[in-house]
């Protein structure tokens, strides 16, 4: 089988000399398309395929228009947003992710951002600290619940609401279950968000949410700019001059929330939660694993458009 790793963003050298190993070791051929301009390239690429591996790389009804033999398509990492899922499914094409991967990368990133915010990103003036504090984690998955195992080490409450996990299960994880999600933000002074991009959730956390958080809450984000109501999150900002807003996925108004709102808000110059180079290698290599459990044995356990 020809699997294409198809990487704007490439991978560690590590990762792509593990995944080459992996695949070729099973009898595949692997093709590297890295740094490359744009869908052009891609949809060239692609035509030959039979599987790929991509990492924020845009999989579009074009791309897949492009790939008649492609039968898998594996994203590194968690979120599959970038994959157009119905385009896949009309042409018959698994896509799966490779969920938990990057979680303690992501999970520590939540962790720090925190702090960074409570010390004024790391300026001269006086902050404050989380130990004591209530956080509400939104999406109690792999990222969440290791967001608050980390969390409850440092001292602080762990709430948590999710819609697909039962309360009792997040209650043996350690965390607090509530009610519902405007319950999670009027109690917790941090919320960290780890709900995907979907219609239900795109632009559902906005003005009334965050402002009924605490005197001084802190909301981090790291799941997708997608699900923030950028206008509702100025207004709040403005009218609630104690709340922060961090994010590893900086907003589209983000140049005037910096400057509107200076140290109460900030955005890193990508996103970066699955930025280790643990968390490069480990997605790498299950994608390569996945794609050889496809072909050999039929599996599809992480499948995401069933």
């Amino acid at each position: 089988m020809k699997v294409l790793i198809a990487t704007q963003k490439p991978f560690a050298a590590a990762a792509v000399k593990g995944i080459r190993e992996i695949l070729e070791n099973a009898g595949n051929e692997v093709v590297l398309l890295e740094k490359y301009p744009g869908e052009d390239e891609l949809v060239a690429a692609v035509a030959d395929a039979e599987a790929m591996i991509v990492r924020s790389d845009k999989v579009t009804a074009r791309v897949l228009d492009a790939a008649p033999k492609l039968k898998i398509v594996v994203r590194a990492g968690a979120g599959f947003d970038n994959v157009d899922l119905a385009a896949a499914t009309a042409h018959g094409v698994v896509v799966e992710n490779t969920p938990g991967q990057n979680s303690n990368a992501v999970a520590e990133l939540a962790i720090a951002m925190m702090i960074f915010m409570c010390r004024n990103q790391f300026t001269p003036a006086t902050g404050s600290e989380i130990q004591g504090k209530r956080i509400g984690i939104q999406a109690f998955g792999n990222v969440g619940r290791l967001v608050g195992k980390k969390a409850e080490a440092l001292g602080l409450k762990v709430l948590a609401v999710d819609p697909f996990i039962p309360a009792e299960k997040i209650a043996e994880a350690g965390a607090q279950p509530v009610g519902s999600v405007a319950e999670l933000y009027a109690s917790s002074d941090f919320v960290s968000v780890h709900i995907p991009a979907t219609p239900e959730t795109i632009g559902s956390i906005g003005y009334d949410l965050i402002t009924s958080m605490p005197k001084g809450a802190v909301l981090v984000n790291t799941a997708r700019k997608e699900v923030i109501d950028e206008a509702g999150l100025e207004k709040a900002l403005e009218d609630r001059p104690d709340i922060k807003y961090v994010t590893d996925v900086a907003p589209d108004n983000y140049a005037a929330l910096q400057e509107k709102f200076g140290l109460r808000v900030f955005a890193t110059p990508k996103k970066m939660g699955a930025q280790t180079s643990e968390a490069n290698v480990n997605a790498g290599l299950a994608a390569a694993r996945q794609i050889v459990a496809f072909f050999t044995e039929g599996c599809t356990r992480f499948q995401v458009n069933r």
